[in-house]
């Protein structure tokens, strides 16, 4: 598929999606249409596979019967594959095709439980069983209520039944006349559109899109951060995923062919954010098996306890609060830090977790507000622990303001290693500077982020962007981190020498007085009046 064509799916979906925007605000219709295109992708599978596996019969899925023996023998013996291959099933008519043709038929009169296109109890059927199909098997975590916040009874959808059912029934048949085109297997294509969709509905989402997504810049400079050195990455983990665009970002940067075998773990509290997370790891064709993803709250009830990532990425909410409880130094995550974090800053805790599930020889990038830079008390105490006993953080790099939704603050990349090649110093780069500005918002260019990665590779000095920064100095700074401290950005403000601009008054008023001689001669010519200006000096 070509990029135009790529770009042309991307919009047709979007379309679609804006069927629902006048009905309700951009985070509750995303979970509507993200939901449908969900339930089509897995129909689409579903169909491709079992074709495939009756190839030798010539038969087609959709055609068989589920009344005859026949053919309920041979949808039996597809359950058992799927379930095995997919983790799911779809009975023929089931798929997210039959269903969209009968919502699309004519309304034959105006009584609303009996017209042949209604399809609201359908479809939550269908959906429902998508989920029971799995119970018992490996993949039922992984499917588990994952349509519960498509409600289909909901008032946002219309005020009677009728509204609700053809509002859906036309969502569903101009999605069913989009090829999803899953036979292409060169790239994620469906993956691709899925993702464009989340960020569309994050820029229109204020201040909740924080709760989900990571601008996909971000998301690949963090990737490329935790992947660079780090040759064989057996596992990634992300403890505040929200959708999971950032944990897959790392997954595509390390292995773009999908040929290595990488188990992606992540955490979320937010339950329909932690619904989207699993779908789009599905819809990026992750099998059930190489992800986990729990919904917990990750520093109350950490889920992944024991455990340790190769690779690990976050971009948590900033300044959470969180408890801050006493019992919690007795938690090895926090306890060797004498203090935690304050209980309106979470910020610090988020990285001791991580840190703690870190690998010894992996690499680590959370994405933070300045503040955990210089902040005292709790803050200092556990930064200088970070540094003196640990010497853990590799590296601080400043990122421009504006470059997240629903935030404006500049925010701070800590790279974190626990087994360090340049244990001596600390490594400081501000790229606050370098960006584009498209409309309100700022935006990393492929070029900004090769030069954070080139720069942090090479780790030299470079004027007014890079320094390296012995331990001795950061212990002189009293283990302050506030990047000015260590990369000088001043710019002296130009000399302005008053002589010539004296000089330029001068001719400027000498060209000004010729000119209103040479207006003053036309007015006597023309027989009218001088300007005001020019009759007052004239006087």
């Amino acid at each position: 598929m070509s990029e135009e064509q790529r770009r042309q799916l991307q919009q047709q979906l979007w379309n679609i999606a804006n069927t629902l925007r006048g009905k309700m605000n951009a985070d509750e219709f995303r979970d509507y249409i993200l939901g449908f295109i969900f339930y089509k992708y897995l129909s689409e599978k579903i169909q491709r596979f079992c074709d495939g596996e009756l190839v030798q019969e010539n038969l087609k899925f959709a055609s068989l019967s589920e009344t005859t023996k026949e053919g309920q023998a041979y949808i039996s013996a597809l359950e058992d594959a799927a379930l095995d291959e997919l983790g799911y099933f779809l009975k023929p008519s089931e798929l997210f095709s039959a269903i969209a043709k009968k919502g699309n038929n004519k309304l034959d009169s105006d009584d609303e439980a009996s017209n042949n296109n209604f399809i609201l109890d359908d479809l939550t059927r269908i959906l429902k069983n998508i989920e029971q199909s799995t119970l018992g098997t490996e993949s039922a975590d992984d499917f588990v209520n994952l349509f519960e916040d498509l409600d289909l009874t909901s008032s946002k959808l219309g005020k009677t039944v009728k509204e609700k059912n053809e509002i859906v029934a036309k969502v569903l048949s101009h999605l069913d006349a989009i090829d999803f085109n899953l036979s292409d297997t060169e790239g994620d294509v469906l993956g691709d559109a899925y993702e464009y969709l989340i960020g569309q509905f994050a820029s229109g989402a204020g201040k909740k899109a924080g709760e989900f997504y990571t601008p996909q810049p971000v998301s690949t400079l963090l990737a490329k951060l935790v992947t660079d050195d780090n040759k064989l990455i057996r596992s990634i983990y992300d403890g505040a995923c929200g959708s999971g665009s950032l944990l897959l970002r790392v997954k595509r940067v390390y292995d773009p062919k999908g040929e290595k075998k990488v188990k992606i773990y992540g955490q979320e509290l937010n339950r329909t954010t932690y619904n989207l997370c699993r779908m789009n790891m599905i819809m990026h064709d992750v099998h059930y098996a190489d992800f986990d993803i729990k919904q917990e709250d990750t520093l109350e009830r950490p889920q992944h306890f024991g455990m340790h990532f190769d690779a690990i990425v976050a971009n948590p909410p900033f300044s959470a609060h969180w408890s801050a409880s006493p019992l919690m130094m007795n938690d090895e995550r926090f306890s060797q830090y004498g203090k935690l974090a304050p209980s309106t800053k979470a910020d610090l805790a988020f990285v001791q977790h991580m840190l703690h599930h870190l690998s010894e020889d992996g690499t680590m990038a959370i994405i933070l507000p300045h503040g955990v830079l210089f902040r005292g008390a709790a803050e200092g105490r556990i930064r200088k622990y970070l540094i003196e006993q640990l010497n853990a953080i590799d590296a601080v790099i400043g990122l421009p303001a504006n470059i997240f939704y629903g935030t404006s603050i500049p925010t701070c990349v800590l790279v974190l290693k626990k087994c360090r090649k340049h244990p001596d110093n600390i490594f400081f780069i501000d790229a606050s500077q370098h960006f584009d500005k498209i409309k309100t918002q700022n935006i990393l260019r492929p070029e900004h982020i090769n030069k954070i990665i080139d720069t942090y590779k090479a780790r030299t000095n470079e004027d007014k962007y890079s320094h390296v920064a012995n331990l001795e100095s950061i212990k002189a700074n009293d283990y302050n981190l506030n990047i000015p401290r260590y990369v000088d950005t001043f710019e002296a403000e130009e000399t302005i020498d008053l002589a010539a601009i004296s000089g330029k008054l001068a001719e400027l008023d000498k060209a000004s007085k010729t000119t209103d001689a040479t207006i003053a001669a036309f007015c006597k010519e023309l027989g009218i009046a001088l300007p005001f200006a020019t009759q007052g000096q004239q006087a």
